[in-house]
């Protein structure tokens, strides 16, 4: 049971319930638990999906180029359900396979840039210099540039978070579900249990 623990299906508010069971049966998530504790703040929810939906529509820098940095992002935050998950037809097992090791050479020169600069970002920030910069113009326009950060921002803050959620654990839960936690609010110096 992860540290928090997910909402119940039966329990779900419907809209949350609906993007749940839709984002499951179109196959966009591999398990629901992650979205059943993303529920507690429908909004968050709400917003995980639309950009999840979206992957690959409005973007300058592509599909697979979002999907690799998906999978290496959750490699490195330890995020299971999402190592284990392919959001795009063209990623192989062989593409996966490649991410891990340092030798990307059946990448094209962008995926390669890319996921570097991910690499980069979550061990060595201070690395991404003028340098490193003008070599990520040499494959990419400056508003791909852009993108790129924000994606790779993302997805790593939010690999990581669900990897201290410890989905697959097997303890009982540290927050255990209970309804007037759902899109609730504590204010400053009020002890729990009290009255909102």
């Amino acid at each position: 049971m992860p540290i928090i623990e997910p909402i119940p299906l039966e329990s779900l508010p419907p809209r949350s319930k609906e993007i749940i069971e839709t984002g499951m049966a179109d196959g966009l998530y591999a398990t629901p638990i992650p979205l059943q504790v993303f529920a507690y703040r429908s909004q968050i929810l709400e917003s995980t999906h639309a950009k999840r939906t979206a992957r690959g529509g409005g973007t300058l820098l592509g599909g697979r180029i979002l999907e690799l940095l998906r999978i290496r992002s959750a490699q490195l935050g330890e995020c299971q359900p999402c190592m284990q998950s392919r959001k795009h037809d063209s990623i192989t097992d062989d593409d996966v396979a490649c991410l891990v090791g340092e030798d990307r050479g059946d990448l094209d020169a962008q995926e390669r840039m890319a996921l570097r600069f991910l690499d980069l970002l979550s061990a060595d920030h201070h690395a991404i210099d003028a340098d490193f910069y003008r070599k990520l113009s040499e494959v990419f326009t400056t508003a791909q540039i852009v993108e790129l950060g924000f994606a790779c921002a993302e997805m790593m803050g939010l690999h990581r978070f669900i990897h201290t959620l410890d989905v697959f654990g097997s303890e009982a839960p540290v927050l255990p579900y209970s309804p007037d936690q759902v899109d609730t609010k504590r204010r400053a110096g009020e002890p729990a249990g009290a009255s909102p």
